[in-house]
């Protein structure tokens, strides 16, 4: 399964992209930019921060496109580490070492970690949980010595200045990796459940063809086992007892036309469903393929006023409509509106989140059932909004027979 460009789960990962990317370039050019700015620096310690900053937002965005491409748009679970690329992180972290060991001596509460938390915290969303906890455990103590030494070698300002340089920049450290990985923790959450969504409705269906070929199984079994038995028996007294296999291949014919009306039967009995079933039915399939199904049913729409062609036309109707809604959408809502009007049945199945053109094989799908509607004397159209997709049918309540066998 890809992400197609008009799914929910496509938009929010544009959405986790620029929250990663805007939330780190917004602390490093903005805050740590104005700092660097505004700071007595020399010339060339001014030049070689903004260059170093440079380095560092650029390698920090591509590190995190890097990642989050990494996680896979079906949800399968993120096989860790991912390696990222060594040239950017190099590059990443070189930038940071610079600004570090440039704004250190400003003595500044702890501005001179921003930019190392920054690409540790970036570096750690690729690691496994465990090396990840080392590193930002190792990350955030080494911050704390260095913050301490060089509040003693620059000034601290007194037992509280000396406090907070060793306890804000891993403080710092903490926060921005928890940002930047709730962050990627959310996306790869959502990819996860959009798989799980599209297995339960892909589940659904493959449980209604299991039922099919379960009924068709139990009910012909018998009948094709008999049939064999006796045609050995027949063939066998052929020669013997002429009349006995006379009477036995009788039994043969009764036992396969019995099988034959039987087949029928089963067929009849899974394509003529009746609609308020099928609409029963439909409920339960997309719940479990978790859409929000909203079914409005006019209470004088009695399924007894119909024909028996409109009922299984419209039980069709209603049946492709809903597997429509499960191959062919990333569906987080449906509507089935259902009503008698003016002496026609009228059905609609609509849908948010459509991502192909239900139908538009000829010959088959919503196309083939729209002749058949038309040659009962209805009508059968769909069309796509956007993301929005309407199936709407409609059939006089004593329609034609029609051609709807098969």
């Amino acid at each position: 399964m890809s992400i197609q460009p008009d799914t929910g789960l496509a938009s929010f990962r544009r959405g986790t992209w620029w929250s990663l990317t805007g939330t780190t370039a917004f602390v490093l050019v903005v805050l740590l930019g104005r700092r660097i700015l505004t700071a007595a620096l020399p010339l060339w310690a001014t030049v070689a921060c903004m260059a170093a900053l440079a380095v560092t937002t650029v390698a920090s965005a591509v590190l995190l496109s890097r990642r989050l491409a990494g996680v896979p748009p079906n949800g399968q679970p993120v096989e860790l580490p991912v390696r990222p690329p060594a040239g950017w992180v190099l590059a990443g972290s070189a930038g940071a070492a610079v600004l570090g060991g440039i704004l250190l001596p400003l003595g500044d509460d702890g501005v001179w970690a921003v930019a190392p938390a920054t690409m540790v915290a970036v570096v750690a969303t690729f690691l496994s949980p465990r090396r990840r906890g080392v590193l930002l455990a190792a990350a955030g103590a080494a911050a704390a010595v260095v913050g301490g030494i060089a509040a003693l070698a620059f000034g601290s300002g007194g037992a509280d200045g000396w406090l907070r340089a060793v306890l804000l920049p891993p403080a710092l450290l903490a926060i921005t990796a928890a940002t930047l990985l709730g962050l990627l923790w959310g996306w790869e959450v959502a990819a996860r459940l959009e798989r799980a969504r599209r297995l339960s409705a892909e589940l659904a269906v493959t449980d209604e063809r299991l039922r099919f070929a379960a009924d068709l199984h139990d009910i012909q079994g018998h009948h094709l086992q008999v049939i064999a038995l006796k045609s050995e028996l027949a063939a066998r007294l052929a020669a013997s007892d002429p009349v006995r296999a006379a009477v036995e291949m009788q039994q043969v014919q009764r036992l396969a036309t019995e099988a034959l009306r039987d087949t029928r039967a089963v067929v009849q009995g899974y394509r003529r469903t009746a609609l308020h079933e099928e609409i029963a039915n439909a409920t339960r399939v997309l719940a479990a393929a978790d859409i929000d199904a909203r079914m409005q049913i006019d209470p004088a729409a009695d399924a007894d006023r119909l024909s028996e062609t409109s009922r299984h036309l419209l039980g069709l109707v209603m049946r492709e409509a809903t597997t429509n809604v499960l191959r062919h959408s990333q569906a987080r809502r449906a509507e089935v509106d259902y009503r008698v009007d003016a002496g026609l049945a009228r059905l609609q199945v609509r849908n948010d989140g459509a991502i192909d053109q239900p139908g538009a094989s000829p010959g088959s799908g919503l196309r083939t059932l729209a002749e058949r509607l038309t040659a009962a004397g209805g009508r059968l159209t769909w069309e796509r909004d956007g993301d929005r997709f309407l199936v709407a049918a409609s059939l006089p309540l004593a329609a034609g027979s029609g051609p709807e066998a098969g």
